[in-house]
């Protein structure tokens, strides 16, 4: 009997040693290393995605994101203009930190950035598309990048430094690119960083093939502040980048007309994008924009009528080329289901900044009000992100570095300047930062947007412009979400101006900013941009 009770009783303990191996053996798969695949876009305005509610297009696959995982209601970007964004995101640290201030000035390749370790961490890094920084990407086993802004047709890549041209659509080969690396190039038994970046919907906005008839039948109506009079904003008076105003008809809308009647500034710069395409694409092109072009012409629109086709034109171009964004998207989530890699990946969509979309009368962005300062996030992670999940808190591309560490198990470097906002996302907590900082730098330059920088709250926005004006700018984002009426001067908002002055003066020291360092990037700035202007003058 004893004997029996004895052979159960180590049988027992063997299936629970066994049990436990089990156990141990999966631990390390449940544990494994998060892949990473980042996408983003250039110019995505957060209204031109349907999963934010604005009624402007339909994008499916870009939502799917936000159904399965996140939708971030307060995304913003640290400086909207397109090298320095995306410097920030590649280092965690703002533009007076990291060097990028401008697009026009280097960018140090060799300081430290999150590809970098993730790379010491094991991972296998790619990145793909759009970078607009000069040099040879650094943090990255393959890169396949675009010259500067890239062309739409037929465009230039940069692979691991060997320049290259492709025939065919930007969009479509980006995510060629993208999925010939993850089925083909990479090592399967590591985790992976892909930076799968666009170049649409970027300026001058040319649709693919199949999508140039995608809006015919829509008349976009612009936003209600369309014909704005800036009153209260000396500074947003004097910009250059108004549709009606300042859009070029040949370049941006695509109005070349062969007799060269109508009117353009830049008619041989929009001859040598046509002149990319191919004699297929060509054809395609001129089916559907030489009826447009004769109409037009025949029309002599005038005022506020021509105001109006500009914006129209202007918005069927920009959407149809989110439209070939949201199928690579699609393709590469399909990827991932069917490889067995969507739980254990984590899927950010973003852009480098925000964009004008008729707000204010513009198109660009620059400006620190919220269509261009705001920038759309989403974002799956399967194992911690619930679906359907919305993040309130003010989160900035400075805090992607430290977050895509934090998430692969990395330590966070010091000189890191953004947060992780991985239990944010996650619901394990709601505590986060109660304001966030702007920095804007290119000036005297395109547009005409003065230097200027700021702090928001959840509720206000203050905004110094200096440089050529001394102009300050205070909002009640909550009475008046369009920032049309500065109430810097109102005496009925004194104590909340010398409140947000208190916060603007504790940020900027939290992240080492300052008047020197302003004067200091100036200086810098106007020696490259005198430098950049002479080789374009040597050039004509």
């Amino acid at each position: 009997m004893k004997q029996n009770l004895l052979i159960n009783f180590l049988g027992l303990f063997y299936l629970l040693l066994a049990t436990v191996g089990c156990n141990s053996t999966k631990q390390p798969t449940e544990s494994k290393q998060p892949n990473i695949l980042f996408i983003m876009s250039d110019d995505h305005a957060y209204k031109a995605i349907s999963a934010y509610g604005y009624g402007l297009n339909n994008t499916p696959n870009i939502d799917r994101i936000a159904n399965e995982g996140a939708i971030f209601t307060h995304g913003y970007v640290t400086n909207s203009i397109c090298a320095p964004s995306r410097a920030v995101m590649l280092t965690g640290k703002h533009s007076f930190k990291n060097g990028k201030v401008d697009n026009i000035q280097s960018f140090n390749w060799d300081q430290d950035n999150f590809a970098k370790q993730l790379q010491k961490a094991g991972y296998q890094t790619a990145m793909i598309g759009k970078i607009h920084i000069n040099g040879l990407p650094q943090g990255f086993d393959y890169s396949n990048v675009l010259p500067g802004q890239g062309q739409y047709y037929n465009p230039d890549f940069i692979e691991n430094g060997v320049k290259k041209q492709y025939d065919g659509y930007c969009t479509q080969i980006t995510t060629d690119i993208a999925m010939d690396w993850l089925k083909n190039k990479r090592e399967k038994d590591k985790p992976f960083l892909m930076l799968y970046h666009q170049k649409a919907p970027h300026r001058t906005w040319m649709p693919e093939e199949k999508y140039l008839h995608l809006f015919d039948d829509t008349t976009f109506t612009p936003p209600a502040n369309y014909f704005d009079d800036y009153e209260g904003r000396p500074v947003a008076a004097e910009h250059e980048m108004g549709i009606w105003e300042h859009m070029d008809l040949v370049l941006d809308l695509k109005m070349l007309d062969k007799d060269e009647e109508i009117p353009s500034e830049h008619r041989k710069f929009a001859k040598y994008m046509h002149n990319r395409m191919n004699e297929e694409q060509r054809a395609a092109w001129d089916a559907y924009y030489d009826p447009i072009i004769e109409e037009f012409k025949k029309a002599k629109l005038e005022g506020e009528e021509l105001a109006l086709w500009k914006y129209d034109r202007y918005m069927k171009d920009y959407l149809a080329t989110i439209q070939s964004v949201d199928d690579g998207v699609g393709t590469v989530l399909d990827y991932l289901d069917e490889a067995g890699l969507a739980e254990n990946t984590i899927v950010v969509y973003t852009s480098d900044q925000g964009f004008y979309l008729g707000e204010h009368g513009w198109f660009d962005k620059r400006f620190m009000y919220e269509e261009s300062f705001r920038t759309p996030i989403l974002m799956r992670y399967p194992q911690e992100i619930r679906p359907q999940t919305k993040v309130n808190q003010l989160i900035q591309n400075l805090d992607f570095a430290a977050t895509f560490l934090d998430y692969a198990g990395v330590s966070i470097p010091e000189d890191i300047q953004g947060e992780s906002f991985r239990k944010v996302v996650s619901g394990e907590t709601d505590k986060w930062r109660d304001a966030i900082y702007y920095t804007y730098y290119e000036y005297p330059g395109e547009h005409n947007v003065q230097r200027h920088y700021g702090v928001r709250t959840d509720r206000y926005k203050l905004i110094h412009f200096y440089y050529s004006s001394d102009c300050w700018e205070l909002y009640d984002l909550e009475k008046d979400p369009s920032e049309m009426n500065n109430i810097y001067d109102n005496p009925e908002y004194k104590y909340v101006r010398d409140e947000m002055h208190k916060k603007l003066i504790e940020v900027r020291a939290k992240y080492g900013d300052s008047d020197s360092l302003d004067q200091q990037n100036l200086e810098r700035y106007l020696e490259a941009k005198k430098i950049k202007d002479n080789k374009r003058k040597n050039s004509k």
